[in-house]
Formats: structure tokens, sequence, C-alpha cells
């Protein structure tokens, strides 16, 4: 209750303390060498209403009002404004004083009291003193508004990715599915016998999918796993018209976005030709401390040389690695003799986890 009650008031009272202690440096350095304190203790009176309004008026008014809003030329034509007034109502005090406290005899004011330039210096000393701890006040809450800002701003970012990659990932789901249904769908109409088989891996795929695509990372020996599972896929698929090595050098089990890679490989089943009787794909992993590798080739026929690549898949995953490893990847697709090769390499010394 009694912190609550005095917490309005506590600026009050501090600013009456800081006067205070003002008005007893005054009367100490305004009665040394006198014998006679009355005339130092009237004179430090008469020149604290001075020093309290030059104060107030630079620090809470010139100073928030022109100074920290860039207007500079109004804020030192009112400073000199301001000195010149302050100046010539620190003279009349003075003045006053000296006819008043010593009757027209300048030897019995205090010595310090009749030096003119002495008492200019010691108001503004308490001014600039003030000015000063106003500008440093006002520099501390402008960085902490910033911090507060640059944080909003950070969580927005955060919010953001986090949402750009729950959606691109929802889309992974139907364009996965819609690829591999239909491979089901053109076994049942054969009747094929392979057919259970076919749906037996499409399950053991979904499990994984369902299990693992909302994580942020897996390990990348689980990517490997469900790659070798969708070769198998696809293995049923072509038969004896697929020609498929998956080479893999993995000293570093680092951890990866689930489905990173596996757009590369849907599209070089989509989009790879058969040639001389066989769609032949190459895929290449290399891990560790420094790097991440991956590579994926298909073989084109002359009638899809033409094909722009440009699937939804390969999209998504070009704004995965967007989001995911700024300027910390590099991905190239080149089409060389018959071939199409999609390289990506990811820097994992310039991101903190692949």
């Amino acid at each position: 209750m009694f912190k609550t009650v005095l917490k309005p008031i506590q600026p009050i009272l501090l600013h009456l303390f800081f006067w205070a202690l003002v008005w007893f440096c005054y009367m100490y350095f305004f009665s040394y060498g006198s014998e006679d304190d009355t005339p130092a203790i009237w004179f430090s009176l008469s020149i604290m209403p001075i020093t309290i309004t030059t104060t107030y008026v630079i620090s809470y008014w010139l100073i928030p009002e022109f100074f920290f809003k860039k207007k500079q030329k109004l804020f030192a034509l009112y400073i000199a404004y301001t000195v010149v007034c302050s100046l010539f109502l620190i003279l009349i005090v003075t003045f006053v004083n000296f006819i008043f406290l010593s009757n027209f005899n300048v030897v019995r004011m205090p010595l310090l009291t009749r030096n003119f330039v002495f008492v200019m210096v010691l108001v503004y000393i308490v001014v600039g003193a003030v000015c000063f701890v106003k500008v440093l006040q006002y520099n501390y809450k402008t960085n902490q508004r910033n911090k507060v800002l640059e944080n909003e701003l950070l969580e927005g970012k955060l919010l953001l990715k986090q949402k750009e990659l729950y959606y691109l990932k929802q889309q992974i789901h139907p364009h996965f599915l819609f690829n591999t249904l239909n491979t089901v769908y053109g076994f049942a109409l054969k009747q094929s016998e392979e057919t259970p088989d076919l749906i037996l891996k499409l399950s053991e795929l979904l499990d994984y999918i369902l299990h693992q695509i909302e994580k942020p990372s897996v390990p990348l020996s689980e990517e490997v796993k469900y790659i070798e599972s969708y070769l198998d896929l696809e293995h049923i698929r072509f038969r004896d018209r697929l020609k498929v090595s998956f080479s893999k050098e993995i000293t570093n089990d680092v951890q990866v976005p689930p489905m990173l890679f596996m757009a590369f490989v849907e599209n070089a089943f989509k989009h790879g030709g058969v040639v001389n009787g066989f769609l032949e794909v190459v895929i290449e992993m290399n891990a560790n401390k420094e790097r991440l590798e991956f590579s994926c080739k298909n073989t084109l026929s002359t009638t899809n040389e033409s094909i722009e690549n440009h699937g939804l898949g390969l999209q998504n995953t070009r704004k995965r690695l967007d989001v995911l490893f700024p300027n910390a990847y590099t991905l190239q697709v080149d089409r060389d003799n018959g071939w199409y090769q999609i390289s990506l390499e990811i820097n994992s010394t310039e991101h903190e986890q692949v």
C-alpha cells in the first residue's frame, strides 16, 4: 500500500532532493571565506529559481522538442535566447543582493558572490549536468525501444518463416501422393501381382511422412533410408527398364529438413527419359562437418530435352532452401550430352545446422 502511494510522487521527491543538494552546494561555495553565512544563504536562494527555470527549459523543452527532433537551427537560436535571459537575470539578482544584503558595501558580501563569471559558471555547471543526464536517459530509452522493436521484428520474421515452411511442407503431401498413387493406379489396372508390394512400399513411405514431416529436422541417415525406399518403389514400377546408382559417403550424420532431397529424386523419374531401353538415374551424396553435397542426374530422351523442370516439388524445395539456408547453399541445374543434373551444396560452416 505504501509503495503504491509513494510511486506517483517518487519523481517529485527525487527532484526536491536534487535541488536541495544543489542549494547546499551553492551555500558551500558562496559562504567560502565569510564569517557570516546569512548573505550566502539569501544569495543561494535567489539564484535557485534562475537555475531551476533554466534547467527545466533546456532539458525538458528545448532538448526534446528541437535537439532530439533534429531541428538544430531552432535549438541553437532558443539556447542563445535562454542563455542571454538567464545571464541578465543573474546580473539583476547579483545587483539586487548587493543593494539589500550589503547596503551598497561590497566588502560585506561573500567573496565569490562578487564574481559574476563564477556565479554564471556555477549555474551552468548544474544546468549542463542535468541536460547531460537527460540526453543519456533518452539514448538509453531509445536503445531499449530499438531492442524491443528488433526483437519483435525477429519474432515476426521467425513466425513468418515457420508458417512458410509449414505451408511448403503441407504442399509436399499432395505432390508426393499424386505421383505415387498414379503409379499404384497403373499397376492396379494391369492387375499386376506386384501391386501389393507397391502398396506396402507406399505405406512405409507414408509412415515416414506422417511421423517426420512435422519435425524441423531429421538425421541424414533417415533421409537416406527414405530415398532408398522410394527407389525400391520405382524399381517395382520400371522393372528391368531402370538403372539406379545411389552412392553415399557420410562421415557426419547431420540434421537435415525432412524430404529435402525428395523433389530432386522424384523429378529424375518424372522428367527422365528412357535411352536405349533404360532410364538411368545416378544419385550421389557426401556429408561431413564442413558441407553436404547432393547430386541427382537422369537421362533425357530427345523428346523431353526441351522440357523445363518447373514442378511444384522443385519450386517448394527452392523456397525451403532460401528460408532455411540463406546465403549458405548453391543449387545448379545442368544439361549435357543427354543428361539432366541437379547439384546441391550446403555449407554447414556458414549455418548452425544443416
